[in-house]
């Protein structure tokens, strides 16, 4: 049984996220109406959905994905509005499936329920259903029966009222195939560039090219505001040297674990084995215990001839070869707790009597012995200190976080009340600006919300200091505005230069475009291909050839007249003039390919039927959001704090 949870552990933390999630996104069926007092966020058929539910719905969804996603989460993703808005979205429309499932009275039998557990592989051992896998999978999920059957039914109602939707979603084939032909379409293209550079002699830029510019893109010119700081941190380092250790405290802790710092004796012992059947009569049992001492009475006379004797005559083929080795162990680790004790009465070298064991009769003798060995104090010294330590630092730290937060904010005026208070060195820093720099990496003072008080109208007008910001999960940082630099615009004469080689390039690119389009035109006149290049063909299935933003636009080029011509801005290069002269479908079109896109397209008609299905219910059981959902669960009301 544990073998199988050890071999399905991955199968297990999904469908903990699949039944958890079977119903929609969260949970189970509807509740009872909460108290008056109970916070709505939304209503539906006249039932609450409470503040209390939403914000368990979150937490459960984050669980989900964090049970799938492992190392890769990160939190802070799921700590924004839109995320809480989609739970609050998805919670109104379960409850709206719930309400019709309820009125159109559909469920499942018991019959079809024990069925669907039985026939699943999943709690199967041997190919048969195995009730205490059943019941160690779901506990290893956190669930009981009744829960994931409970789970069951509701999965069951929810096919019966939605699974039409999408199961019968209709793509006639001629809009598939219409839409693989389009995939599958092939253009014979011919290329002309229109390189910038090629037009650069021709552009003159002007002072008021270069004003005009300036005026019209003054973002890129802006200088963002800054300021300069003074700030202290109070972290782990302020703390270790206020807490000391005692000798009389790190002997004790050696003392009291002792075991921690002991490897256990190791024996590495040999055994001649004579089986006895299970269930044998007592003559079959008195037998082989008769040939084991006599076998005994020979390895007294010979004992170093153990090893021989084992290959000979020991019944247990698994080790006869290797002479009886039955490999290493330390008390506790044996293959039999019946030979244990007869294998630690005995010195290097020396022969058991004859043991009986569940299997048979067994001589034993000890080839190999590891005494206990036990480190010394002074080798773990040092780590004792550290370890008996950290409880008192982590206390410490509470202790004076709580004065730092406190003194910062009640002397708002100076750092230095708290810098002197707790020995803390003031530190300035200049050019932080409202957001993270990523040249700063995670130094404290580049926190986000650090940069968001130090930004703020308090610190920032009225010269306060920050409140206690917790940077790291074991660092506080306060700061104050020494100084402030308002955002201001670059002057016009420090970037001239720059601003005067981006219109020339701009300019370039016009003049590159202009000739294209007068290529174009006179292509169309003509009909000949005079200046383009070899043919190319392209096309959906195989983009290669051509620049990429240019294959999109031949793609969609109108191509009922041919040939026809289509030009396109190529950034970084100039302008591409096009020459469509030949459409055609691909001689071989992939046949598996175009299965499996009429199958996504019904996938995706299906997937829209269902979510139009969804929205008709929601309007059916008069739902409505009753919270702003554009605000954080956090910042909506909560309980008054206990004092």
């Amino acid at each position: 049984m544990f073998e199988f949870i050890r071999n399905h552990k991955r199968w297990i933390q999904v469908m903990l996220v699949l039944l958890a999630a079977s119903f929609l996104v969260v949970g189970g069926m509807a509740t009872n109406e909460n108290t008056d007092s109970t916070i709505e966020v939304a209503n539906v058929n006249g039932k609450k959905i409470t503040q209390p539910e939403w914000e368990d719905a979150q937490r459960k969804q984050i669980d989900r994905y964090r049970a799938m996603m492992g190392a890769q989460f990160d939190q802070k993703r799921f700590d924004t509005p839109e995320f809480k808005r989609e739970i609050l979205n998805n919670l109104v429309a379960q409850r709206a499936v719930e309400t019709e499932i309820e009125r159109s009275h559909l469920t499942v039998g018991d019959d079809v329920l024990v069925n669907t557990i039985q026939q699943d592989e999943n709690f199967h051992t041997s190919g048969k259903f195995d009730v205490e896998v059943y019941k160690a999978a779901l506990n290893n999920a956190r669930m009981t029966a009744p829960q994931y059957e409970d789970s069951l039914r509701r999965s069951f109602a929810l096919q019966q009222l939605t699974g039409t939707v999408q199961e019968t979603a209709f793509v006639p084939r001629a809009i598939a195939s219409r839409l693989s032909d389009m995939f599958d379409q092939e253009r014979e293209v011919q290329e002309m560039l229109f390189p910038a550079k090629d037009q650069q002699a021709q552009v003159k830029v002007t002072d008021d090219m270069v004003k005009a510019f300036y005026d019209k893109n003054a973002a890129l010119f802006q200088i963002p505001e800054k300021v300069k700081i003074e700030y202290i941190m109070f972290d782990a380092a302020a703390v270790e040297g206020l807490v000391s250790v005692t000798d009389a405290e790190v002997s004790e802790f050696y003392k009291s674990n002792l075991k921690r710092y002991t490897t256990p004796e190791d024996r590495q012992y040999s055994h001649i084995m004579f089986t006895v059947a299970k269930g044998a009569s007592a003559a079959d049992k008195a037998a082989a215990k008769a040939k084991a001492e006599a076998v005994l009475a020979e390895l007294r006379k010979a004992p170093e001839s153990f090893a021989e004797v084992a290959k000979a005559r020991s019944q247990d083929v698994a080790t006869a070869e290797q002479g009886g080795d039955l490999g290493q162990a330390k008390k506790g680790e044996f293959l039999s707790a019946a030979l244990e004790p007869a294998v630690f009465k005995l010195k290097q070298g020396e022969i058991s009597d004859v043991v009986e064991s569940e299997s048979g009769y067994h001589i034993l003798t000890v080839t190999k012995l590891v005494p206990e060995v036990v480190k010394p104090f002074d080798e773990v010294k040092d780590a004792i200190v550290a370890e008996v330590k950290k409880p008192k630092m982590s206390k410490k730290y509470s202790e004076l976080a709580q004065v730092f937060s406190e003194t910062v904010y009640d002397q708002s005026d100076s750092l230095k009340p708290a810098a002197d208070k707790l020995k803390l060195k003031i530190e300035t820093i200049d050019n932080l600006s409202r957001t993270p720099n990523p040249a700063l990496g995670n130094a404290p003072f580049n926190n986000a919300k650090f940069l968001n008080a130090v930004f703020s109208d308090s610190v920032l007008k009225n010269k306060h200091n920050t409140d206690a910001i917790q940077a790291t999960p074991s660092t506080l940082i306060a700061a104050r505005v020494l100084d402030y630099k308002p955002a201001t615009k670059r002057p016009l004469a420090e970037v001239d230069t720059v601003i005067r080689a981006r219109v020339a390039e701009q300019e370039a690119a016009n003049l590159a475009k202009k000739a294209g389009e007068a290529k174009i035109a006179a292509a169309k006149a003509s009909g000949d291909a005079a200046g383009f290049s070899e043919a190319k063909v392209v096309s959906r299935a195989a983009p290669t050839g051509i620049n990429p933003t240019a294959l999109q636009a031949v793609l969609k080029a109108d191509a009922s007249k041919l040939p026809a011509y289509v030009g396109v801005d190529l950034p970084g290069i100039g302008y591409g003039v096009y020459r469509i002269g030949k459409v055609a479908q691909a001689a071989k079109p992939d046949v598996a390919r175009r299965a499996a896109e009429q199958q996504d397209i019904a996938q995706r008609i299906g997937q829209a039927e269902m979510h139009n299905y969804i929205d008709a219910l929601k309007q059916k059981a008069k739902a409505k959001v009753t919270v702003k959902t554009e605000v954080a669960a956090a910042d909506a009301p909560a309980a008054p704090a206990v004092k």
